[in-house]
């Protein structure tokens, strides 16, 4: 490994274990409010761009990151459409 993919881990590690407490929060709390969904599926579409393009690339470092990464925003766009219906749900039996 050069010491180009060496910065590029670095970067990888912090840009996705910074996303993953929201993820952990999100599942725990099923708190989706303040999530955009629009937001959520560009991030998601962007994210897959990027991962094809480390693949195009070969680099290990961005196919590591952004597949955590794609799986991340895949689990938030989940949460949010099952969250907010059950929240909707709930809010019309209240």
């Amino acid at each position: 490994m050069n010491y180009i993919e060496g910065i590029g881990f670095i970067a990888a590690v912090l840009t996705t274990t910074a996303f993953l407490p929201q993820v952990y929060k999100t599942w725990r709390t099923k708190d989706v409010s303040s999530l955009s969904l629009p937001m959520l599926f560009m991030f998601f579409v962007g994210i897959v761009g990027w991962l094809i393009y480390g693949v195009l690339k070969q680099s290990s470092s961005m196919i590591f990151a952004n597949t955590i990464t794609v799986v991340s925003a895949f689990l938030l766009i989940y949460f949010k459409i099952k969250y907010e219906r059950i929240n909707l749900y709930t809010d019309k039996l209240s």
